[in-house]
């Protein structure tokens, strides 16, 4: 079942839905997805992105990263590729991605703050399944976020499957 944000912001109230501030523009080859929440908090080290995209089945998860705004790239062609084999729908980022010109033709959603050219430093382990806190919403590990054309939201359940069998 097809879905878009504004209709399901109209479909919850306030307290059911969270909505993102609007900071986030989409890079990413669809610009239409959703899925169960997982979250990882970088330091400017995509290490534990890369290993995470890389390695693991995304069963149409879409992964939240916090860099925390830092002024660097932890998203490019490469992550999107490995995003793209392994069943991910979709990478939120409070940060920034590079190789735009690419990760647009890769059927993966992409939304980030900007674009940045410089990639990201090695400096600390990631934190992974933890709650994050960041454009005015709270991203929490097997809720569910919505993205489209309008915006960005957070539900605490499967909306989309609800209203299909309901």
């Amino acid at each position: 079942m097809s879905f878009t944000t504004a209709d399901l912001c109209d479909l919850y109230g306030e307290g059911e839905i969270q909505i993102a501030q609007p900071v986030f523009h989409s890079y990413g080859g669809e610009e239409h997805c959703f899925g169960r929440i997982r979250t990882i908090k970088l330091d400017e080290d995509n290490r534990g992105l890369v290993e995470l995209l890389r390695h693991e089945k995304g069963h149409g998860d879409i992964v939240v990263v916090d860099v925390g705004g830092a002024h660097c790239a932890v998203v490019g062609d490469n992550l999107m590729g490995f995003a793209h084999e392994n069943g991910w729908g979709g990478i939120i980022i409070n940060g920034y991605v590079r190789d735009t010109k690419i990760t647009r033709t890769i059927p993966v959603g992409l939304w980030a703050l900007g674009t940045y050219p410089r990639r990201s430093a090695k400096k600390a382990p990631a934190q992974r399944d933890i709650e994050l806190h960041f454009a005015g919403v709270t991203f929490r590990p097997g809720e569910y976020v919505y993205a489209d054309h309008d915006g960005i939201i957070v539900l605490k359940h499967n909306a989309v499957e609800l209203a299909s069998h309901g």
